[in-house]
């Protein structure tokens, strides 16, 4: 239920600009508990920065824990083995991102993104289109 929950946050979160939110959207990240909040707030930024940064892609969903499990810190998430998903397709991404304490705010975002992950591959990281 809390992954089916924070996956419909994160769906809503990404129709929304990172440094827009709209009270409702502010109010929904609330309720959560910290280290969810922080996760799905670092999770909707990456998103908006890689489609932001490169129009090749549109970047609509991220699984940060496919390939490593992130390292989650008081007010910041490092995750080496994310992986996005853009125009049906995943890919390999790494990213740091630390907010503030309530984490609503990023304070610090770098991110890298990684090759192509190959369909055949998909099931196995729990990937899908």
């Amino acid at each position: 239920m809390k992954k089916l929950c924070m996956t419909a946050l994160a769906s809503v979160t990404l129709s929304f600009p990172a440094n827009a939110m709209d009270s409702a959207l502010r109010a929904g990240l609330m309720k959560l508990d910290p280290q969810t909040r922080l996760e799905q707030r670092c999770d909707a930024e990456v998103l908006d920065r890689i489609t932001h940064d490169d129009r090749k892609f549109k970047a609509d969903r991220v699984v940060a824990y496919a390939f490593a499990t992130p390292e989650m810190g008081a007010d910041a998430i490092k995750s080496p083995g994310a992986a996005f998903r853009s125009n049906g397709q995943w890919y390999r991404l790494k990213f740091k991102c630390q907010t503030a304490p309530d984490h609503m705010e990023v304070l610090q975002l770098r991110y890298r993104i990684g090759d192509e992950i190959p369909e055949a591959d998909w099931a196995k990281y729990n990937l899908y289109d």
